[in-house]
């Protein structure tokens, strides 16, 4: 068994990873201009790349199912690796319920999301703008809780390659490979 990522899956990995840090950046941004066509434009690029993290989550969930992922390195014990697998998971939690959190939002605010400006995606709820209200609240947490669970990740992977000196870095990175 390879003690590295597969090719897909590190593209994944990768593609999603900057795919998360535009829209946190986005929505950060976009969050507290003034009402204008140049943020609703920027809402909707916002939306359409939520709906594809939300879609290539699911294409990486599949991938991760049906396909095991190396071992985690030998000098990892117990609470560190249920650890690990625990914030793993976290990570796939984060991205199917920040975008169903925003979808939400959306669909109370009665904003329907039409990805990349050609698919209407239906609305998940009816007009409510207090239960919208709640939501933006909801997705701005969420967002928040997100952004720290994913430093804690990079520390951790820093923490290995840096004090640790094993592997758990480098056998994520494009471009490396070992048996």
């Amino acid at each position: 068994m390879s003690t590295h990522y597969t090719p897909l899956a590190k593209s994944l990995h990768w593609l999603m990873a900057l795919m998360v840090f535009g829209l946190l950046a986005l929505g950060f941004y976009m969050s507290d201009l003034p009402l204008s066509p140049d943020k609703l434009q920027l809402y909707s690029w916002h939306k359409w790349a939520g709906v594809t993290v939300f879609v290539l989550v699911w294409l990486r969930l599949a991938w991760r199912i049906s396909h095991r992922p190396p071992a985690m390195s030998a000098s990892m014990y117990g609470a560190v690796k249920l650890a690990a697998h625990a914030g793993h998971w976290l990570l796939y939690v984060f991205m199917v319920i920040i975008p169903l959190s925003g979808w939400l939002m959306s669909s109370a605010k009665g904003f329907q999301t039409v990805w990349f400006g050609v698919l209407p995606i239906p609305d998940l709820i009816g007009k409510d703008k207090a239960l919208g209200r709640s939501l933006t609240e909801l997705h701005e947490a969420l967002n928040i809780a997100f952004l720290l669970l994913i430093v804690v990740h990079a520390l951790a992977a820093f923490m290995h390659h840096f004090v640790h000196k094993d592997d758990t870095l480098r056998r994520m990175l494009p471009g490396t490979s070992k048996p």
